[in-house]
């Protein structure tokens, strides 16, 4: 695993014939959410703008895998514009170069696994938590299963693929041996991670 950050450009040579994935962590910020961190988040697709071009000296992105879209083209990109409008730039870049964008949920699991999210974030029992989590821990079982077999059975030999999926779901994904991951970190992400930490950190203060 290589991660870009420590790294300026990788030597193509170096991965030659090799599979390779570009990994972005997806991080959004919301409609009410502090200037600081909105600013922080804008920083942060701006440097993955910088290192992905560093990045792709590797091997050009010929596979988009996003999560949340469950279809191509127009749609998807309306979908992740309203989210972030950088990823939209992003991607369509790839498009224009040739690449495809590849949707990594399905229907079957997507839905469940939303509803069982939001189920967590207001249940007060410890019982009633652990049931709903069980049911939480089976359906992103599935779901990350199905968006691992997605990826490896659309990102071909020799190819480089983009993945923008959340850092707490990629590192549960195993790939073969083929597969060269490369994790794309530019400085603000640490910035962004300290910023939640502190954040939480003041709220446990406030709950004691």
């Amino acid at each position: 695993m290589v991660e870009l950050g420590q790294i300026d450009r990788p030597d193509a040579a170096s991965f030659a014939g090799q599979r390779k994935l570009y990994c972005v962590a997806s991080i959004f910020s919301v409609a009410d959410a502090p200037d600081d961190y909105t600013a922080l988040v804008a920083r942060y697709w701006d440097e993955v703008v910088q290192q992905l071009e560093k990045i792709e000296s590797a091997g050009k992105i010929k596979k988009i895998f996003s999560e949340i879209i469950l279809e191509q083209g127009d749609k998807a990109l309306d979908i992740l514009g309203k989210i972030n409008e950088k990823v939209p730039e992003i991607i369509k870049k790839r498009l224009e170069d040739g690449g495809t964008l590849i949707p990594l949920e399905s229907s079957e699991f997507l839905g469940p696994y939303t509803d069982w999210s939001n189920c967590l974030r207001v249940v007060y029992t410890r019982e009633v938590f652990m049931k709903v989590l069980e049911f939480y821990n089976e359906i992103s079982e599935k779901r990350l299963r199905h968006i691992q077999e997605t990826i490896e059975k659309n990102l071909l030999e020799a190819e480089a693929g983009l993945l923008l999926l959340k850092d707490e779901d990629r590192v549960k994904l195993q790939f073969p041996k083929d597969v060269e991951v490369f994790l794309v970190t530019p400085p603000s992400y640490d910035d962004i991670m300290r910023w939640l930490r502190d954040k939480m950190s003041r709220k446990e203060e406030k709950t004691e």
